[in-house]
């Protein structure tokens, strides 16, 4: 509609302009809106709190998209656009953090499993397809290493350990356990991850191969396009922790990656690629899907 479209873009264009443009009358326009610019100023205003509000409670992660989606879900009736002006006119944007390092150590002599994921990162079902990945965090006391294990299909992270040392046991297991305990196997499952030690030696192989519904994938060679979510999900987190964890102890680390999984990312940050439903919300429609599909 064209009044809707003058509506939106009122920040962007004057009101005499795009009448013109459009070959419609400003008179038309305010009975449509039936309110004057004044009224306009003020919602713009309250709009403006509510976006605040909202990307302080992203850690001022959030971006324009997600901040609208947000609006969107608490009943609100805006733009995309719209959302982007008021943000830029009150300075606020998607902050990112510098980037931490990571690493593979795939040089060792064990066996690897073929790529049977093949970057199929689209799963339907919960437990149908997992993917995990190791990243280093600075601390206090050294190097810290983080693993996490995802669900493909609410991205949710369902697994995940921290500890100062690469082993196996300090690392994937704690990991592995942790997510059968919250959401153990009960179909055939792909478990992809990278060709790193900890994932290829037989520690490790042994809890999957103890699982007879469980089938192992690795990535290629140096390729991370084929473990793509997980490596996301990193970046994601490099970009948005609020704290720089190289001046915290391993307890503080600890407790600051326990608030961004499992309050923040888990239950409530909205992801693009659930259409903006957090990784919660998309566990609940999935059971509720497969309660009525049986």
């Amino acid at each position: 509609m064209i009044y809707q479209f003058m509506d939106d873009h009122n920040d962007q264009f004057s009101i005499v302009k795009m009448s013109q443009t459009l070959g419609v009358s400003r008179s038309g326009y305010y009975r449509w809106r039936g309110r004057g610019p004044a009224k306009r100023t003020l919602e713009n205003k309250q709009l403006t709190a509510k976006i605040t509000q909202i990307w302080l409670d992203s850690a001022k992660t959030y971006g324009s998209p997600r901040i609208h989606a947000a609006l969107l879900a608490n009943g609100e009736q805006l733009s995309r656009p719209r959302v982007a002006r008021l943000m830029n006119k009150a300075g606020m944007a998607s902050q990112i953090r510098p980037k931490w390092m990571r690493t593979t150590d795939s040089g060792h002599a064990l066996p690897v499993a073929p790529n049977l994921l093949g970057r199929n990162f689209e799963a339907k079902h919960l437990g149908q397809a997992w993917v995990s990945d190791i990243t280093y965090l600075p601390s206090s006391g050294g190097w810290l290493y983080l693993t996490t294990i995802m669900d493909l299909a609410d991205r949710q992270i369902i697994g995940w350990s921290l500890a100062d040392s690469m082993a196996a046991e300090a690392t994937t297991i704690p990991a592995w356990n942790q997510a059968c305990s919250r959401r153990r196997p009960g179909g055939e499952l792909i478990f992809h991850s990278d060709r790193g030690v900890q994932y290829a030696c037989g520690d490790f192989t042994e809890l999957l191969e103890n699982q007879p519904l469980v089938t192992q994938s690795m990535s290629r060679k140096g390729n991370c396009w084929d473990n793509a979510p997980a490596e996301s999900f990193f970046k994601t987190l490099k970009a948005e922790l609020a704290v720089d964890t190289d001046t915290c102890s391993y307890p503080q680390v600890r407790r600051i990656l326990f608030h961004y999984i499992e309050i923040w990312y888990n239950r409530k940050r909205l992801h693009s690629s659930l259409d903006y439903r957090s990784p919660a919300q998309t566990e609940e429609l999935l059971i509720t899907q497969q309660q009525q599909a049986a």
